[in-house]
């Protein structure tokens, strides 16, 4: 006689009453991601696997954790991180896992390969230019990239989407053109290598010289190969303020002629002028949406955003890469042009200098000349131009000719109301869009945007438990499963058993971001224990320095492999 269902479960419960685990997680609410309120329960986790949820009162574990009063939740998933090259210098990825996030999604137009050996001794002199920064490239192919990464020893997991930027650098070089025949083809061929190495699909970022060079049709090309293998598109559109209906649409379009998904990067909409489109572009994914084509969108918790001074200027003048935009601006005839460019309203390029309407709403946090670090980083881009005595315009160019770099910039653009009505939405994740320092001297010697140090933290503290403008429960789905399930990674974003035991534990009353604008530089609070594939990397508020970290890959290696990682 075959045992019903009902005993086969309380045979289990007795088992694992009597069973001894590697970890215990005791007494927490447990959120398991699908934005369900949590449980009151126990987690059991072996090796890196969550083994049982429910009552463990009788259990033991190797290592036991008291959650009374916590929240535990899946680990969290950056969806649009920058640490590609933070970890390379320190793996431990302080910043975020000290908000709970335990996989970095890299990608946003430029990844870290395919290098050829033009780009891999670009790279390399840059890098000259600050040697406590520097590393090895020892990889030519993302996925190598990644696997080094690995073998390096790192906190979170990562993945990573194949820039579109990186691909046609690769075949182009800098060069304002179509790609003939051949080049798409080589492009393509490059796109299908990095899918069967695991790339999670085709990242772009259109608004920045030379992404702006390519043509939709380009990156539908790219895109196709990218669906063949079940990737998605992901990108910073052409615009997010005067052209935002048009960038909307070629986004849609990329997404239905390219058959695959497609997400907008940090879904903004800046400069006052362009406050009131958001009705209109959430009604165009809203009808995309219905008819079949899958758009998403994440973003991040401020309504500052950081780039560079390259995105205060015309894309033309950066053809070329770094030492020909700066001859450009030597050039008084061509100096002149484009500063005329930069004073009128165009809907041609993403001017942000003027989207933000006011150089004092500019502020300046990267350089790498130690005598503009010095003197001018926190300062606003109208403070240095009143030192030296020009036009902001002026100003922009002679801080890029002075560090040789776009000058890490940020640009308050955006409305608090319209973020909080972006938070509400159910297809919104969210993205630091930073890397993931520590507080050592060698990051500390450079500014950066409080994201990178509480976005994360933020919404759970300011937006979830303060202001209340979306439950806790939802908070942690927009975190973990609704990414996971986007970027169809298998067995995380959820606390399911079998699944990959990254753990996030917080008390919702203290969860708080500390990081602003004028001391961006401070660790969140609140986050009590993180593991990553069952290792503890975060324990009682400090790093534990383990790096158990692996390489997340998307749809297209999953069907070369039996393998689930």
């Amino acid at each position: 006689m075959k045992p019903t269902l009902v005993a086969c479960i309380l045979l289990l419960l007795v088992a694992c009453q009597k069973q001894k685990f590697d970890v215990v997680i005791r007494g927490g609410t447990v959120y398991d991601g699908s934005g369900k309120e949590g449980v009151l329960t126990d987690v059991g986790i072996n090796a890196d696997t969550v083994a049982f949820i429910g009552d463990l009162s009788g259990a033991q574990g190797k290592k036991e954790i008291d959650a009374k009063g916590l929240a535990v939740a899946p680990g969290f998933i950056n969806m649009l991180s920058w640490a590609v090259e933070s970890l390379m210098i320190d793996g431990n990825s302080q910043a975020d896992i000290r908000q709970g996030v335990t996989l970095e999604v890299f990608g946003e137009g430029s990844s870290m390969g395919p290098l050829n050996d033009q780009m891999k001794k670009q790279a390399q002199e840059q890098m000259k230019r600050d040697p406590e920064t520097a590393y090895e490239i020892d990889w030519i192919t993302l996925g190598q990239y990644l696997e080094s990464l690995e073998k390096r020893g790192v906190s979170p997991n990562v993945a990573s989407f194949i820039g579109a930027t990186t691909v046609r650098v690769h075949e182009l070089g800098y060069a304002n053109r179509l790609p003939n025949d051949e080049e798409m083809a080589r492009m393509k061929a490059l796109v299908k290598q990095a899918m069967e190495e695991g790339a999670l699909g085709v990242g772009s970022s259109l608004i920045y010289a030379p992404a702006n060079y390519s043509s939709t049709e380009e990156l539908i090309e790219l895109c196709k190969v990218a669906g063949e293998y079940g990737g998605m598109y992901i990108t910073h559109m052409r615009s997010e303020g005067n052209a935002i209906f048009k960038a909307v649409d070629e986004t849609i379009r990329i997404a239905r002629e390219g058959k695959l998904p497609a997400e907008i990067y940090h879904l903004k909409f800046s400069g006052t002028e362009n406050w009131n489109k958001i009705d209109s572009v959430l009604a165009k994914i809203d009808r995309a949406n219905q008819n079949g084509v899958k758009i998403t969108a994440d973003m991040y918790t401020y309504i500052a955003g950081a780039t560079g001074l390259d995105a205060a200027m015309p894309p033309w003048i950066q053809e070329g890469g770094i030492n020909e935009w700066i001859k450009r601006m030597k050039d008084p005839v061509i100096r002149k042009k484009a500063l005329q460019e930069m004073r009128t309203p165009t809907d041609k390029w993403e001017n942000l200098m003027r989207l933000a309407g006011d150089p004092e709403k500019i502020l300046l946090l990267g350089f790498v000349n130690d005598s503009l670090r010095k003197n001018f980083t926190g300062k606003t881009l109208g403070q240095v131009a009143k030192i030296y005595g020009k036009s902001p315009e002026e100003t922009a160019m002679d801080l890029v000719i002075a560090d040789s770099t776009r000058v890490g910039t940020a640009y308050f653009l955006m409305s608090e109301e319209n973020v909080k009505r972006q938070l509400k939405l159910p297809y919104i994740s969210f993205g630091s869009d930073a890397e993931s320092p520590t507080t050592s001297p060698v990051f500390l010697k450079t500014s950066t945007h409080p994201r990178a140090y509480g976005n994360f933290s933020r919404l759970l503290g300011k937006y979830v438990r303060d202001e209340k403008v979306i439950t806790l429960a939802e908070a942690i789905r927009k975190l973990t499963s609704l990414p996971a399930s986007n970027l169809k990674i298998k067995k995380r974003g959820a606390l399911t058993p079998g699944y990959f035991a990254d753990i996030a534990i917080f008390d919702p009353a203290k969860i708080q971001d500390h990081a602003t604008f004028e001391k961006p530089h401070q660790y969140s609070t609140g986050m009590l224990h993180v593991f990553v594939n069952g290792t503890q990397v975060l324990e009682n508020g400090e790093h534990t320095n383990a790096r158990p970290g692996r390489v997340v890959r998307g749809p297209g290696w999953r069907s070369q492999s039996n393998s689930e990682r």
